[in-house]
């Protein structure tokens, strides 16, 4: 039965070339008619083992080829027709309800970030911004800092090895007010977001790095009063305008005179709660009147201008707004705390 089988398979092979499918249907009747279980080609395979031995090996090679053939064959034509029926289904239903999607949400940090930048925007300060690796002159000595000074283990920093000249990831944005005093001339009236870095154990009120913003206004004949004054606005734009605020005495290299403010509690209004530690009062920020030695080290005329500089924690104000009370919160890329965030734009 060799030459019958044989001449039946190349039959088939020629007759696989001239099949074709103008639906799914058809393509799906195909497949049957050839490889169904009643298919002719499967029907070929039982009538294989009724084949010798001696004339498997060679007509068992071409019944394989015309398998693969078909099924090649037909999958071909059950791709062009499934083109066919994606592009025909096209016709758009304007009465079926729409794809939903899940709305994104700012990062609680970025939101805060720019309600800051928006305040002081509306009183005329620009933004600046600066390298988060800086060098011993801005970061240090620029700042009042000398070598050896023990000013400088206030801040744990991160170092990093550079043979003569160290550098290290910046302890505070003030070194971007040296680079904007080094390169501009006054009047100077601008802020300083970004992210700055300090070594410090992880825990829920402190992390190795965070974010600050910081201010400077230099020009002739600026006082403690204007400071005063701008920070005041600042809180009651940001916490409400009943909002009050202190001043008490601190100590910056950078500053002199200098101080931490307070801001009467935003959620007790100054009664006292679990938030302000009952005292009625929450620190948010350090400021002061930018030392002429600083000025000078810009060169800057010290004796014909004077200025003001204060900074703050983005994420201290952030956790006031929001009463977070876990800094780690903010990093975790946890969904379920990003979400509540998610009308805030």
């Amino acid at each position: 039965p060799l030459r019958p089988m044989k001449d039946r398979i190349d039959s088939l092979l020629s007759e696989l070339d001239s099949i074709t499918a103008s639906s799914a249907e058809q393509a799906e009747q195909h497949r049957i008619h050839y490889l169904g279980r009643k298919g002719v080609i499967t029907q070929l395979f039982d009538d294989f083992k009724t084949v010798s031995p001696d004339e498997k090996k060679a007509l068992g090679k071409v019944l394989n080829e015309l398998k693969t053939k078909a099924t090649e064959k037909i999958d071909s034509l059950k791709n062009s027709t499934a083109q066919t029926v994606k592009h025909k289904s096209t016709v758009i239903d304007p009465t079926l309800p729409g794809d939903s999607f899940e709305t994104g949400s700012r990062h609680p940090i970025s939101i805060v970030r720019k309600k800051v930048v928006d305040i002081f925007a509306r009183v005329g300060f620009t933004v600046a911004e600066g390298p988060e690796i800086e060098d011993d002159w801005h970061n240090f000595t620029a700042l009042n800092f000398p070598e050896e000074h023990p000013a400088r283990d206030m801040q744990d920093t991160f170092f990093i090895e550079n043979g003569k000249n160290p550098i290290a990831l910046r302890t505070h944005t003030s070194s971007v007010q040296v680079r904007m005093m080094e390169t501009h001339k006054p009047p100077l009236r601008m802020i300083m977001p970004g992210r700055v870095y300090r070594n410090e154990a992880i825990s829920a009120r402190a992390n190795c790095f965070f974010h600050q913003v910081e201010g400077l206004y230099i020009d002739e004949g600026v006082t403690f009063a204007d400071l005063k004054q701008c920070l005041l606005h600042f809180s009651r734009e940001m916490f409400g305008s009943k909002t009050q605020i202190r001043l008490r005495p601190s100590y910056f290299p950078f500053t002199e005179p200098s101080a931490e403010m307070d801001v009467s509690c935003p959620f007790c209004t100054g009664k006292g709660c679990n938030i302000c530690k009952g005292s009625g009062w929450v620190e948010i920020l350090g400021c002061g009147m930018v030392d002429p030695n600083v000025l000078e080290n810009c060169k800057i005329d010290s004796k014909k201008y004077t200025g003001y500089a204060f900074g703050m924690g983005i994420e201290r104000m952030t956790m006031l707004l929001y009463g977070i009370n876990d800094l780690r919160l903010f990093f975790d890329n946890d969904v379920r705390f990003l979400k509540q965030f998610s009308r805030e734009w």
